[in-house]
């Protein structure tokens, strides 16, 4: 399983939220660079860069950052936040970005997202499917929408997608640990084997992403163990609770 640290961006620098509440901000570090080269230092090949800005805005804001992180390591990055047209897109790609996001638009405007995923193709695009009470969020969180998760998830599926990043908002920034009922849910009925669902067959399997909650080292093995791809560890790392020395070490075992 890939281990995938977080940086969230603020006005450039550093931040954590608590259940994509912007009035929780906590600034961690104003210069996410430093960051991002303690993480490779320890080993971590992959980073989670959000562009909180961006996802207010509806636009991308934070590409310098990315740009700097992307130029001066060698971090393979997925980027998110805001990306709402074909410019934002490029300017992502552009800036570094190894993977994009794409949340609230594959809510909002499903033919854009899927012309994405035709064009760049499933192992560039990820379908961030983040829920509030299995219900789909948008707009960094802010508004909630009709869209029931699983059903969600499975239609694009249907259309190619592979790498999947669901947070349970709930669970996000509080360090009571991940859905893992939720992640065993989508798991058993996106990834369904049976010849009895032919359909399913044909989608091909998701690389599920597990976000929020991460509390302490234990929780690793566990969403591991349940078939998730990759987890996301935002707080956890900022607050001491997982080290970097332990992460290190899961991953040099898991080679």
């Amino acid at each position: 399983m890939r281990i995938i640290p977080a940086i969230d961006i603020i006005d450039g620098k550093c931040v954590r939220l608590s259940k994509g509440d912007y009035n929780t901000k906590i600034i961690y570090n104003e210069n996410p660079l430093e960051v991002a080269k303690e993480f490779e230092a320890h080993g971590i090949e992959y980073l989670h860069l959000v562009d909180l800005d961006g996802a207010k805005s509806s636009k991308i804001v934070n590409y310098k950052i990315l740009e700097q992180i992307a130029s001066q390591t060698s971090l393979k990055i997925d980027f998110g936040g805001g990306l709402k047209s074909d410019a934002d897109l490029k300017i992502a790609f552009e800036s570094g970005a190894n993977q994009i996001t794409g949340g609230s638009i594959a809510v909002k405007n499903r033919a854009i997202f899927e012309k994405w995923i035709t064009e760049y193709g499933a192992d560039k695009i990820i379908l961030g499917a983040d829920a509030n009470n299995e219900k789909v969020a948008v707009s960094g969180w802010l508004e909630e929408s009709d869209q029931e998760l699983v059903p969600f998830i499975q239609e694009y599926q249907s259309k190619g997608i592979q790498y999947v990043i669901c947070t349970d908002i709930a669970k996000d920034g509080m360090l009571e640990g991940p859905s893992f009922d939720l992640y065993a849910k989508i798991l058993k009925s996106c990834n369904v084997t049976s010849s009895l669902s032919p359909r399913a067959e044909s989608r091909g399997k998701i690389k599920l992403i597990a976000s929020g909650g991460i509390s302490t080292f234990d929780e690793l093995p566990k969403l591991a163990e349940l078939g998730c791809e990759g987890t996301i560890i935002g707080k956890a790392i900022y607050e001491g609770r997982i080290s970097m020395k332990q992460l290190e070490q899961y991953i040099l075992e898991s080679k």
